[in-house]
């Protein structure tokens, strides 16, 4: 994990990281495609934060080749990406 961290619903996230949003079904597909290779760096596996609650997100951090925390987060709508 980063040197530091910070956690959202009870999950430590590393901090600096860059983020990027995707609507679900382009989460889901690159989330099957980061899984299916055995030389992802893998920070936080695939997961669902706020389950049934507005703002329902899908997430996976992984670490680049130069060592950057990267997140990818899904959302079924994008209105809901301040929902929390």
């Amino acid at each position: 994990m980063a040197a530091h961290e910070g956690k959202v619903d009870g999950v430590a996230v590393p901090i600096p990281h860059f983020g990027a949003v995707l609507l679900m079904d382009e989460w889901e597909r690159l989330a099957a495609r980061l899984e299916a290779r055995s030389d992802i760096d893998w920070l936080e596996r695939p997961m669902v934060r706020f389950k049934g609650e507005p703002g329902e997100q899908a997430t996976l951090f992984i670490r680049d080749p130069s060592g950057n925390a990267l997140e990818f987060k899904g959302f079924r709508s994008l209105e809901q990406i301040f929902a929390h």
